[in-house]
């Protein structure tokens, strides 16, 4: 309590003088018995996520022989649970009886104190009672240390006030952690409307009215398909060259020779039907497949290649699903492979300019291109490597094409029904993408970075704010917890703080109860055990 300084009219208690401090139970699993009753059982699982003030049940039930057969006890409603390990500090307040299993410390208390005024509190010493738990697999609060928790008592009628004042700013909170909330999802909303907008030509319309104008329209695309397919067979070429050098090599040394590079397939047009469920392009534009246009594109090593066992301290980096967020490389744990390794997988290698694209599309398609600083690395499996020519394709466009919602659609029809939505390298080639001149992409790409730095700029300023929620919360309860939201109150209240209504005297009472409680208790036993 040293974090709290507190009003002259508070007392100081701990949470055993407060009321029955209850320990749960678990019926035997093997007794089909002791399940399935009428009697409402939670686990710390059942507040897992959770976020009512009360609760009734659980998702299981027991019955009234698995109650009398293990530890767990009925409580009234009104008791407070506290969950006291796996993991600490969730809270909640009955509102039927109820009984709880061994994750809990309940605690049910005198009917002279406010439930609402001793759920906040708790709620506000989670991290303190996490300091003071103990245990190697998971930390745990036993029923003597949460019994020792001190707990700040006001008036009776100062501590609903106190629970309604909390009640009253958090509801403004929530109400602002709403509208931020909506407004990120108005961001996602026009992002995609940018991006839409982008490939039908909509955003460069005037740009091409100005070039048509000043006698340098943009080249048509069929004239840059023509290009590409020339350089793709160009590209062969050199690799089949430099694959009979590496034979030669090979023979020389006495090593196996290397594997022929394949020809690259050119994949057939898109379909009348295809194009009929496609938004209608700009003149000179053109539908084309994402395969006919690509240097390449791999997936990484199978797993049975790469296992975690092969992970290192230090070395080459290797790319996974966790890196690849929305037109965002995530930094996030890193993981390497030794140099051995990585001459083993090298086939996979890839570095800074690569797209890489997640196979998994749930909801929504994922895809980034790699950072300047990893200048070598190696994909996962599952993290498609697409590799395109500067010359014929901005890296940009490519990637903000295969993050729209019809990128999505196409990928997302190809995959329907699957458990897991997963796309292969060859579903994301026959993908269609919107092919214009170079120099319209590099203008589309502009446009589209322009307006959506605005959104990152947004996006970031309202997950800062969200992220403060929190610490408002626990100040809001240090606050209120140090008397400093009803001190107004108090002044103008001192009849309702002293004499037979103060702490003092109400703590006198609870104290009274319990020890009267305790002697009807003992005189029930005497009386069983006599008879």
């Amino acid at each position: 309590m040293s974090n709290y300084k507190l009003p002259e009219s508070w007392q100081l208690a701990t949470i055993k003088e407060l009321g029955q401090i209850v320990s749960g139970g678990t019926p035997s699993t093997k007794k089909l018995e002791y399940w399935g009753g009428d009697i409402a059982w939670i686990t710390p699982a059942d507040l897992s996520g959770y976020s009512g003030k009360y609760i009734a049940e659980g998702k299981k039930n027991i019955t009234n022989e698995g109650l009398n057969n293990s530890s767990a006890r009925l409580m009234p409603a009104g008791s407070i649970h506290f969950s006291s390990r796996a993991p600490i500090g969730y809270v909640a307040i009955s509102s039927k009886p109820l009984s709880t299993n061994q994750g809990f410390k309940s605690l049910v208390p005198s009917p002279e104190l406010s439930k609402d005024f001793l759920y906040y509190y708790l709620k506000s010493a989670k991290q303190r009672v996490e300091n003071i738990a103990t245990g190697t697999t998971f930390k745990e609060i036993s029923g003597r240390a949460f019994g020792e928790i001190p707990v700040p008592i006001p008036a009776a009628n100062e501590q609903q006030l106190i629970a309604d004042k909390i009640e009253e700013l958090f509801s403004e909170i929530d109400n602002g952690i709403k509208s931020l909330k909506k407004a990120r999802e108005q961001l996602k909303t026009y992002r995609q409307a940018v991006l839409k907008h982008a490939f039908e030509g909509k955003l460069t319309q005037e740009w091409r009215a100005r070039q048509a104008a000043a006698g340098s329209p943009p080249e048509p695309a069929e004239k840059l398909l023509e290009r590409i397919r020339e350089e793709r067979e160009a590209h062969y070429k050199q690799q089949v060259e430099d694959w009979k050098k590496a034979c030669e090599q090979a023979k020389a040394e006495g090593r196996k020779k290397p594997v022929r590079p394949k020809k690259p397939k050119n994949l057939p047009p898109v379909t009348k039907e295809e194009l009929s469920e496609l938004p209608e392009l700009p003149e000179g534009w053109q539908w084309v497949r994402l395969g006919n246009v690509i240097k390449e594109i791999f997936d990484g090593p199978y797993g049975t290649n790469l296992k975690t066992k092969d992970y290192v301290e230090d070395g080459v980096r290797v790319i996974r699903l966790e890196n690849i967020g929305v037109l965002d490389f995530i930094e996030a744990k890193k993981f390497y492979i030794s140099e051995e390794k990585y001459n083993l997988l090298k086939k996979h290698k890839v570095s800074y300019g690569d797209i890489i694209f997640s196979s998994f599309i749930s909801d929504q398609t994922r895809v980034a291109i790699l950072p300047n600083y990893i200048k070598r690395a190696i994909n996962k499996a599952d993290c498609f490597c697409i590799r395109v020519s500067d010359f014929y394709l901005f890296k940009k466009y490519m990637a903000f094409y295969l993050s729209t919602q019809s990128c999505y659609s196409q990928l997302a029809h190809q995959v329907h029904g699957a458990t897991r939505p997963r796309v292969n390298t060859t579903q994301l080639k026959n993908c269609c993408i919107p092919l214009c001149s170079h120099q319209e992409q590099s203008e589309i790409s502009y446009e589209i970075e322009s307006r959506l730095s605005v959104c990152d700029q947004l996006e970031q300023s309202i997950e800062e704010s969200l992220g403060k929620a929190d610490t408002l919360r626990q100040s809001i309860l240090k606050k209120a917890f140090s008397g400093d939201l009803t001190q107004q109150w108090r002044e103008e209240n001192t009849a309702l703080i002293s004499g037979e209504n103060s702490a003092e005297r109400l703590l006198e009472r609870i104290q009274a109860e319990k020890k009267k409680a305790g002697t009807k208790e003992k005189s029930r036993a005497g009386k069983k055990k006599a008879t």
